[in-house]
């Protein structure tokens, strides 16, 4: 089994064979999030692009928990010079095999600039394939078609952005939802600003009303079984 947990915004974490992961940490600075950077496990971090509210605590908690960083090569290199000893750069359409499963850094359509204005790299999206199912964190994306080709793989659980603004927002992310054909659906960074505010219980009832996928709200701190 994998036990998946949102701290809000776009963080999450997942246990899955005796392993913690960390998806886009951003725990200290984020209004949603139910606990602190000094207060969550780590074994992996996982890093989609190097906007700051993604990327803020992965230095801290890498240094802290001598977690094994997996991101984009850009990334990857840039915490490299700030300290941080293990890294695994990846680039899209690759994947790597970890303790945990499989990891395939997927396309997203997105912008990534580190905080101190480097190059962040291609941003991306995290394909996991664990014992208990696949599943597809989208992180920051635009709707694109290619989509489809990703849920030939066979998803249990989408993670995905409905806030707009930034990234696609509810109709996009219901033409998502029919692309991927996911087991299941969970909506992601939203209600962390105004500007990205969004009704989450809404949403799901038009995924339950207009595809065949089963929709699974969860408020920050909340967990959610695969």
């Amino acid at each position: 089994m994998a036990t998946l947990i949102w701290y809000g915004h776009g963080t999450w974490g997942l246990e899955t064979a005796g392993q913690h992961l960390l998806v886009d940490p951003f725990l200290d600075d984020n209004p949603a999030a139910p606990v602190k950077a000094d207060a969550v496990q780590a074994d992996f971090l996982l890093v989609s692009h190097g906007h700051y509210d993604h990327v803020a605590d992965a230095e801290k908690i890498a240094k802290r928990t001598g977690a094994l960083v997996i991101s984009n090569y850009e990334i990857c290199t840039w915490l490299e010079k700030r300290g941080v000893r293990r890294t695994h750069g990846m680039n899209l359409g690759g994947q790597c095999q970890q303790p945990f499963g499989k990891v395939k850094l997927t396309v997203a359509h997105h912008s990534s600039v580190l905080p101190d204005g480097s190059p962040g790299g291609n941003p991306g999206g995290f394909l996991l394939t664990l014992p208990a199912g696949k599943i597809y964190f989208a992180c920051d994306t635009a709707l694109f078609g290619d989509m489809a080709l990703i849920g030939r793989a066979g998803i249990d659980l989408a993670v995905l952005p409905i806030g707009d603004n930034y990234t696609m927002g509810p109709d996009d992310a219901i033409e998502a939802v029919r692309l991927l054909k996911p087991k299941r659906v969970v909506p992601s960074h939203y209600n962390t600003w105004p500007v990205i505010a969004q009704d989450a219980q809404a949403w799901a009832e038009r995924v339950r009303r207009e595809t065949q996928v089963e929709p699974v709200i969860v408020a920050p701190g909340q967990q959610v079984a695969l």
